[in-house]
C-alpha cells in the first residue's frame, strides 16, 4: 500500500488507549486509519529511526502498551514516475510469474536519493513495460534487493499475486539465499551460525551495526569452501534478509569481507596486517574495487505452480581474479 501523502513529510502522533491489547509495534501500526501503511513500510520507518515510542527507539517487534505516545514521521516521497531506461539485463529466468536476473555489481537495484536513474528498477520497467507496485511505488516488483556493489542473483514478480507470494516465503524463510564470500582471516570453524542482532549505527546513519537497541534479528549461517594463508572462501546462507547483514555480521566477528569500503574490509584491514602479508593485499585490493560478496544461488518454490526452482550463477571476473590470485601467491 502506498503513502497516500507523498508530496510532504509529516509527523502524526498517536497514543495508545489505556488497556490496549499488547501487539507488535509493526503490527498495530500498519493496522492504524491514521496512517494507512503496510507494516513492511512501517519496518523500513522504525529501520531508519523514524518511529519513537515516548521519545526513544524500539525495534518493530517491540510490544506496545497503554498511554505511550508513539510519534511516526513519514518522510516526503521522492517523484515516483520512474523512467524507462535501455540497460542491458542479464536474465537467467523468465516466464509470466516472474524474472531471476544477474545483477551486476556498480548497479543499484531501486531509485532512492542520489540514484534515480540507472538502477535495476529503470531497466526492467523499459524490458517488461510495468510492474507490480505492492510495495514502496519506487521499488515496484522486487521482492529482495542486493547492495550496490554485491552482484549476483535476485528474483523479480511480474504480477501481484506473485509479488505476495514470493514476499511470504521470504518472510516464512523458504526462499534460500547463497552467498560467495571471501572473509579476511579465518573462522574458527569449518561450519557455523552468526546470530547477533542487527541495527541501524548511532554514529553513522548510513550503516549498521550489531546491537540490541532498536535492533531486529539476524541470522547468518556460514560453510568453509576454500582457506588460504590469510583469507577464507565461504558460502553464506542468510537465514535473515537485514540491510548489510552479511558485511555487519562477519564485520563484528573482526573478519571483514574483502574489499568492504565500509566495515573494514579495505585500507583497516591491511593497516593491521603484518608486514610481508600487505604486498599481497594491496594487489587483491587493487583487483576488488568492491566487497567480494556474489549471490551465487537462489532456490524456491515457484509461486504459482509451487515446482522447486534453484538458479547458480558464477562470480563475475574481478571476483575470478581475485580467487585466482589466492591460489597461487596466497596459500
Amino acid at each position: 500500500m502506498a503513502d497516500p501523502y507523498n508530496n510532504q513529510s509529516r509527523t502524526v502522533e498517536i497514543t495508545t488507549p489505556p488497556g490496549v491489547k499488547p501487539e507488535r509495534l509493526d503490527r498495530y501500526l500498519s493496522n492504524h486509519p491514521d496512517l494507512d501503511l503496510s507494516r513492511t513500510r512501517i519496518q523500513k520507518l522504525v529501520d531508519e529511526g523514524l518511529i519513537l515510542v515516548d521519545g526513544e527507539s524500539v525495534p518493530s517487534k517491540y510490544s506496545i502498551k497503554g498511554n505511550e505516545r508513539i510519534l511516526v514521521t513519514i518522510p516526503a516521497a521522492q517523484p515516483t514516475d520512474i523512467v524507462a531506461e535501455d540497460i542491458p539485463l542479464d536474465v537467467v529466468y523468465e516466464d509470466d510469474a516472474l524474472m531471476v536476473v544477474n545483477k551486476s555489481a556498480g548497479m543499484v537495484t531501486h531509485p532512492a536519493a542520489g540514484n534515480y536513474g540507472g538502477t535495476l528498477v529503470n531497466a526492467l520497467i523499459h524490458h517488461l513495460g510495468s510492474l507490480p507496485d505492492m510495495g514502496a511505488s519506487d521499488r515496484p516488483g522486487i521482492v529482495h534487493r542486493l547492495d550496490r556493489d554485491t552482484s549476483g542473483l535476485l528474483v523479480v514478480a511480474k504480477t501481484e499475486p506473485a509479488y505476495r507470494a514470493l514476499q511470504t516465503a521470504i518472510q516464512k524463510r523458504k526462499v534460500k539465499r547463497t552467498y560467495l564470500a571471501v572473509i579476511c582471516g579465518h573462522v574458527t570453524e569449518d561450519h557455523g551460525l552468526i546470530d547477533f542482532p542487527i541495527g541501524r549505527s548511532i554514529k553513522d546513519r548510513k550503516k549498521m551495526t550489531v546491537t540490541y537497541h532498536a535492533s531486529r534479528e539476524a541470522k547468518t549461517e556460514f560453510e568453509l569452501r576454500e582457506r588460504f594463508r590469510s583469507y577464507d572462501l565461504l558460502d553464506v546462507t542468510l537465514h535473515t534478509g537485514r540491510t548489510h547483514q552479511i558485511r555487519v555480521h562477519f564485520s563484528h566477528l573482526g573478519h571483514p569481507v574483502l574489499g568492504d569500503p565500509d566495515y573494514g574490509g579495505r585500507a583497516k584491514w591491511v593497516k593491521g596486517m603484518f608486514a610481508p602479508e600487505r604486498p599481497l593485499a594491496k594487489k587483491l585490493l587493487d583487483t576488488i574495487r568492491r566487497q567480494t560478496l556474489h549471490a551465487m544461488r537462489l532456490e524456491f518454490a515457484h509461486p504459482v505452480t509451487g515446482e522447486p526452482k534453484q538458479f547458480e550463477i558464477d562470480p563475475p571476473e574481478d571476483i575470478r581474479q581475485v580467487l585466482a590470485m589466492l591460489r597461487t601467491e596466497g596459500a
